[in-house]
């Protein structure tokens, strides 16, 4: 006996073909209802874009030409990928105050092996991370199984790594390293497919960058739509798309009439995509969230809380890890001050994001945008010759303007306004 499945009835056919007809035509278009709607993220964004366009003006348009790009991306790069993993520590609810001393640490181990007994470059990088996920497990077993809160964890061991890169190193410094491994952060894709003038390559990745994230942006507006939350009109959801590309194209023309396609702006893409991915839509994720929100009702949930509270300072540690190897490479060895304060800027990235004080709130992009502006703010000061007391303190005061917006934001919340 056979049997057929049955066809889909006319509503259904009509509720499916109608997903994208709906996508079109729902939501407001009115722009301060959309930014006050999510007032926390749509700040960021605009704050960079300000803060873009005024050292645009300040410096002649120095800030925005191919080459100075091509720098904010080498010289930041592994600050942004420490605020990776610090804004899923302070999403759980913890903190790190080790991750400037594990960057010295990994490199200085790297640095012992390749400069010092000639082994290959790869078996540095590999060394590095080693160490990086071996420190991240140490602080993990002390703060999730012996309940040592993180803040006095994480700065034993800040002080302990410090002191262990002194006797790595021998109180000395490490060069150079081989030509292999500083392509590493100061190695570039170019000519790859050609182009006269400029990298076509670079442009390619632009355009493949702004696909993907159109495609993206339409499956969450769709995604929005069916559970019936708010959206913004169609014509202003593709305005924001056509925005968003035009950014991207302008930094991949850039990008591209310099020295190309940057490999270390490859890994942190690769590693951004990854943990958006890992914090959105995985039960980790899910849990690390969960924890930092509520975390008595998390332990009532069934949610591991020691376990996650583990991989999440593992996770940090690998991350530290990278951005060791990466900055070692980016200068050409290493040095016992390497990575000193290199936790405040990932903390300030993570927090100017969007992340909460007490946790449960952030995103991966949101860190990204914290440290790009920290890193346009840097930038367009050195630029503009700006005394590094003056820096320090301009530093300081935006991060605290992110955390006193983020308290003034719930207490709006909590008053109903």
């Amino acid at each position: 006996m056979t049997t057929t499945k049955p066809s889909a009835t006319p509503k259904q056919r009509s509720s499916s073909e109608d997903g994208a007809t709906a996508a079109m035509h729902t939501g407001t278009s009115d722009p301060r209802t959309l930014i006050l709607g999510n007032l926390r993220q749509s700040g960021i964004y605009v704050a960079l874009v300000v803060i873009v366009a005024l050292f645009a003006v300040l410096t002649d348009g120095v800030s925005l030409s191919p080459g100075n790009i091509t720098n904010i991306v080498l010289q930041y790069s592994y600050i942004l990928v420490l605020a990776i993993g610090m804004v899923i520590v302070i999403i759980g609810g913890h903190i790190d105050l080790s991750v400037g001393s594990v960057v010295a640490l990994t490199g200085a181990v790297s640095a012992v092996l390749v400069i010092r007994q000639g082994q290959p470059w790869w078996i540095g990088v590999l060394a590095a991370l080693a160490v990086g996920i071996a420190v991240g497990a140490w602080h993990g077993f002390w703060v999730a199984y012996a309940g040592i809160p993180a803040f006095i964890v994480t700065l034993a061991g800040m002080l302990l790594f410090r002191g262990l890169t002194l006797r790595v190193l021998d109180n000395i410094s490490l060069s150079p390293f081989p030509a292999e491994y500083q392509r590493v952060a100061a190695g570039f894709l170019n000519g790859l497919i050609g182009g006269q003038g400029y990298d076509a390559f670079t442009l390619l990745i632009g355009a493949v960058a702004v696909a993907g994230y159109a495609v993206s942006v339409f499956r969450t507006r769709l995604a929005r739509i069916r559970y019936e939350q708010p959206v913004e009109s169609f014509p202003l959801f593709v305005a924001r798309v056509v925005l968003v590309g035009a950014v991207i194209m302008y930094f991949a023309w850039q990008l591209a009439h310099a020295r190309g396609l940057p490999i270390v702006l490859i890994i942190l893409a690769v590693l951004v995509l990854a943990y958006g991915l890992i914090t959105r839509r995985t039960v980790f994720g899910r849990r690390v969230y969960a924890i930092g929100g509520n975390l008595s009702a998390a332990t009532l949930s069934g949610v591991k809380v020691r376990t996650v509270n583990f991989w999440m300072f593992v996770n940090m540690g690998f991350l530290a890890a990278v951005a060791g190897v990466i900055y070692s490479s980016r200068s050409n060895g290493a040095q016992p001050a390497a990575g000193n304060m290199f936790e405040l800027d990932a903390i300030a990235a993570a927090f100017i994001g969007g992340a909460a004080v007490t946790g449960g709130v952030g995103t991966v992009v949101g860190a990204m945008v914290g440290g790009l502006i920290m890193a346009v703010m840097s930038n367009g000061m050195q630029l503009m010759g700006v005394d590094q007391s003056t820096q320090s303190v301009v530093k300081g005061l935006v991060l605290l303007v992110a955390v006193a917006f983020d308290v003034y934001n719930k207490r709006r919340a909590g008053s109903g306004r």
